[in-house]
């Protein structure tokens, strides 16, 4: 008897709701049927309960749920161990150990530095017991340590997007302030530099330079992280316009101009002919004369005394003097990247000294022994935004320019880019204008109707 009820109670909620479903579809497929306000109100019920009766998304950080989980994110303190982070979330001495044993094989817990953030998951109770550590070593890498009675260690990244963006200003003081007065990364100005290194020295730009640009912004969950690749350029000075689009044609990837030609110049390979390498780039090299090991940052070039020794690049000489163990002495500054010496030289080329233009191939001293020197040679050094560098293992970048293969490719790629840097405006300008019977007032004016 008690059976059949139930069977009863069941059928007569079923039934009702068959109903429900067999008039809602009768409406919904016949235009001309009007349902009756209940039945639109028992339709509308029976869909919200079961829109409801989906269960909700998981919540997820570091792809960990975190539904049932309290989160907290904090920053390593200087000298702050992570036994003394841990211990603050109930995680016994015994399991810190442990941790530290096994994370050596996949992120060292003793390479856990200050000012890095970490978040801890903890059990949603009194006790809040941390259940997962992660620790971000870098703005993309994380390191998870599950807590469990197996510990677990896991590295992830965050996911990272590439996004095009574009910039135009005109400039007052410096590039950097430019960038930095409107937010935008100021790690442009070394991207723009490199770009135009042999066309445009951007560290003594001029008041009224105006610059566009279309670049990569790295972004890690919406937040800019860094900035990639240039992809085009435009400066202008006066009347003059230097462009620069980025292509690569067939591997070799370089920025070229709208007429096709490379923005870059090569270094000869070496500043004399008619020599051998008595010495290469060390830094731990026994002194010939001295009989002490300490860097030799040059490489040194044996040849006859008076053998005629040549700027490998076009630059500006800053330093054309005696100088020490270096003796006669030439530095030219090539560009905002790179910098060239040439020591012991006999004598100096006509008319060499501090800030002549010279060009690549003109003689600029001859060889010698001047200075701390065993016989005649040139030691000949590379600098490269201040460091130095081995000048035999210099990659220069391509200077040849846009191939026949490429060109229709090229053009069609460079007209497209030079349209959208013409489609982006620069700002406007800010103007004071002062009057004997008014206050100061700030105009707007359009930069194009200057």
């Amino acid at each position: 008897m008690k059976s059949k009820l139930s069977l009863t109670k069941l059928g007569a909620l079923i039934i009702p709701m068959i109903a429900v479903i067999a008039v809602y579809q009768l409406f919904s497929t016949n235009p001309k049927y009007t349902p009756s306000p209940a039945v639109s109100q028992q339709v509308d019920s029976l869909q919200n309960d079961t829109v409801e009766a989906t269960p909700p998304e998981p919540q997820l950080l570091f792809g960990l749920n975190i539904d049932t989980l309290q989160v907290v994110e904090a920053t390593v303190e200087p000298n702050q161990f992570l036994s003394q982070i841990l211990r603050q979330y109930n995680v016994s001495l015994g399991v810190i150990d442990k941790l530290a044993k096994a994370s050596r094989e996949v992120f060292d817990v003793r390479k856990i530095r200050a000012n890095k953030n970490y978040t801890v998951l903890c059990s949603n109770d009194s006790l809040s017991t941390a259940r997962y550590f992660i620790y971000e070593p870098s703005r993309v890498d994380y390191v998870i340590y599950e807590l469990s009675d197996s510990i677990k260690i896991s590295m992830g990244q965050h996911p990272v997007d590439t996004v095009t963006k574009t910039f135009a200003g005109v400039i007052d003081y410096s590039i950097y302030q430019t960038l930095s007065e409107a937010d935008a990364p100021t790690e442009l100005v070394n991207e723009l530099s490199d770009v135009y290194a042999w066309q445009i020295d951007l560290f003594k730009v001029q008041k009224g330079d105006k610059f566009k640009m279309i670049y990569e912004e790295i972004q890690i969950q919406g937040e800019r992280v860094g900035v990639g690749r240039i992809k085009a350029a435009q400066f202008e000075r006066g009347e003059e316009e230097f462009y620069a689009f980025y292509y690569d044609q067939g591997g070799k990837e370089d920025y070229f101009d709208e007429k096709g030609n490379s923005l870059r110049k090569a270094f000869l390979k070496a500043p004399l002919k008619y020599s051998r390498i008595s010495s290469r780039f060390s830094h731990n090299r026994l002194h010939p004369v001295l009989k002490v090991r300490r860097p030799h940052h040059g490489v040194d070039y044996a040849a006859p005394r008076g053998t005629p020794v040549r700027a490998v690049g076009d630059g500006v000489i800053t330093k054309a003097n005696y100088s020490g163990g270096a003796g006669n002495y030439v530095k030219i500054r090539h560009n905002n990247t790179y910098t060239t010496g040439y020591m012991h030289l006999s004598k100096y080329g006509k008319d060499i000294r501090v800030g002549k233009y010279v060009k690549q191939g003109d003689i600029i001293g001859y060889v010698g022994s001047t200075g701390i020197s065993t016989g005649p040679h040139l030691d000949y050094r590379v600098w490269k935004n201040g460091k130095a560098v081995d000048a035999l293992k210099i990659e220069m970048p391509p200077s040849e320019p846009i191939s026949d293969d490429h060109r229709s490719t090229y053009e069609e790629h460079m007209n497209m880019l030079m349209e959208k840097l013409h489609e982006v405006p620069y700002p406007e300008k800010q103007f004071i204008l002062a009057s004997a019977k008014t206050s100061l007032k700030v105009v707007n004016v359009d930069e194009r109707l200057l």
